[in-house]
């Protein structure tokens, strides 16, 4: 499984780099307001870091045509590790095709069922991105039913685009592992969850009770 780590925050990007635990990034306009930088400034350095590694920019409308211009000046500032973050609406998916037909990846957003998964992927979605933490928000076993059908949807098939789940949303590592033993191939998590993931009180136990040890081996 490759991890993005779903922020627009820069020391937690060089972060997740140095642990080599960056195989992207995805942002929304949400995170970017958390940030006291302007977006081209934020996306430059994001892109800078990331160096040939995927990035996701949201478009902000859901106009076909408005999209397209959006997604094509992305590509063209930023270059071509943009992914162009479309959501899972009518007007989207039809941008999407464009998009996709000019050869521009596109990552198929707010999606919640199965059959959004697999019109996102006809249209010609590179990546899309199921989100099982607001399922869960609302009472529904998203992070297990949703991801195991779509995986089972995407095996059936050979999209030429791809259409590689990117489980989103994500709340806990338990999502994270969940979707990784169902075989999804990419996951985007918060920083925190990322650092969640490496945590467990019995290497905490286990590596006090070494330091402790060898401060009694005679050197």
């Amino acid at each position: 499984m490759k991890f993005f780590l779903d922020t627009a925050n820069i020391e937690q990007i060089k972060e997740a780099k140095d642990m080599g635990m960056l195989d992207g990034v995805t942002t929304n306009p949400t995170l970017v307001s958390k940030e006291n930088k302007s977006e081209h400034e934020l996306y430059s350095e994001i892109i800078e870091i990331c160096k040939g590694k995927p990035v996701s920019l949201e478009t902000t409308s859901n106009d076909t045509d408005v999209i397209v211009k959006q997604g094509q000046e992305f590509v063209n500032t930023y270059g071509k590790d943009v992914y162009v973050k479309v959501a899972n609406t009518k007007e989207g998916l039809k941008a999407v095709r464009t998009l996709f037909d000019s050869g521009i990846n596109c990552n198929v957003t707010l999606t919640f069922s199965a059959s959004q998964y697999l019109l996102a992927a006809k249209a010609g979605a590179r990546v899309v991105s199921p989100f099982i933490g607001r399922l869960d928000d609302i009472s529904l076993d998203g992070n297990m039913t949703l991801i195991q059908d779509i995986e089972v949807i995407r095996r059936n098939y050979k999209f030429e685009n791809q259409a590689e789940t990117l489980v989103s949303s994500i709340r806990h590592p338990v999502h994270v592992v969940q979707a990784a033993v169902m075989g999804a191939p990419l996951a985007t998590m918060p920083f925190k969850v990322l650092n969640m993931l490496f945590k467990h009180p019995l290497t905490d136990i286990g590596f006090a009770t070494f330091m402790k040890d060898y401060e009694s081996v005679d050197k």
